[in-house]
């Protein structure tokens, strides 16, 4: 009896619903066609794969793209390349987006908000490529505008080697994709503080607390579940990097400092018409990267905090 009231509640919930559950199935059906369903493909990892004779006319090999991969020197680099820039990018990257969601959430002149949230926020939409010139017309070690004008008014004497010293690119690296990501992280931040209750600031003020002490004991904590589950997406990402940012500020002066997981498999991927070796590098990224968000998610329950799942 229960069950058929269950049921009954369900159907109810689909007539009274119907065109939710209609637009909502829009979704699920491009990612079943266009994400899911790809998957059978990563088969191609395990084989010697032929693009002539297809899948299923490939020779099986098993582990052997895996143990090739893994025994390159170039890949080593590339893996290390990545877990290094990843975790500059978490380390320097991560704060600054809730610093300004408080700091614009402080601002009490209207107009020089919304300007200051449309500076912020204009760098995210811009290409890469765009990026890539702007970096060179600014760091470009003999032509560049910093250096140039650190030269002119006598502060250095040799040219700063932003883009050909392999530490100093990577501090160049970091600092441009921390300028470029940080409107679109300061978005969600100030959406969730936007989202506090005003009382729990009033009742702050009534006890004598400041600017900092609401920020510290009000703010934070109220935006705290946001910071844990995108801390535990960018933890998910540790093995994940975008192919534009390295590809187009690096260069061959630094290929040790700057060749990335990406980069690695286009070069010596999809250039080479590798691509089982390529997509076994793609299925080792994958699992690695479930594993670290998987570990994240568990830790953030010891810490009594909801998660992702």
């Amino acid at each position: 009896m229960t069950k058929m009231k269950a049921r009954d509640k369900r159907l109810q919930w689909l007539e009274r619903d119907w065109q939710l559950y209609l637009m909502l199935a829009v979704p699920v059906i491009w990612y079943l066609i266009f994400c899911y369903r790809p998957m059978s493909g990563l088969v191609i990892a395990f084989q010697k794969y032929n693009i002539f004779k297809g899948i299923a006319g490939s020779t099986w090999v098993g582990w052997d793209n895996f143990k090739f991969v893994f025994s390159m020197r170039d890949f080593g680099i590339a893996l290390k390349n990545t877990l290094v820039l990843n975790g500059l990018d978490l380390l320097f990257g991560f704060p600054v987006p809730i610093i300004l969601a408080i700091l614009l959430n402080e601002m009490r002149t209207p107009k020089l908000k919304r300007v200051s949230q449309t500076m912020l926020y204009l760098p995210h939409f811009l290409s890469w490529v765009i990026i890539g010139g702007m970096v060179l017309e600014i760091f470009a070690p003999s032509s560049g505008i910093i250096n140039s004008t650190l030269l002119h008014w006598g502060w250095i004497e040799n040219n700063i080697p932003f883009l050909t010293d392999g530490i100093m690119w990577r501090f160049t690296y970091v600092l441009v994709g921390v300028w470029q990501s940080m409107g679109w992280g300061t978005i969600i931040y100030l959406a969730a503080i936007t989202g506090l209750d005003l009382n729990l600031f009033e009742a702050a003020r009534i006890d004598g607390a400041g600017k900092l002490r609401q920020i510290w004991h009000v703010t934070l904590p109220g935006i705290r579940s946001t910071i844990i589950v995108l801390l535990i997406m960018n933890i998910g990402r540790m093995m994940s990097i975008g192919f534009d940012r390295p590809f187009i500020i690096g260069n061959t002066v630094v290929q040790d400092y700057c060749d990335v997981i990406s980069t690695f498999v286009y070069r010596a991927g999809i250039k080479n018409n590798q691509f089982a070796r390529a997509t076994a590098i793609g299925l080792f990224q994958s699992v690695v990267g479930l594993v670290l968000i998987s570990g994240a998610n568990f830790a953030s329950h010891l810490f009594d905090e909801q998660g992702i799942w």
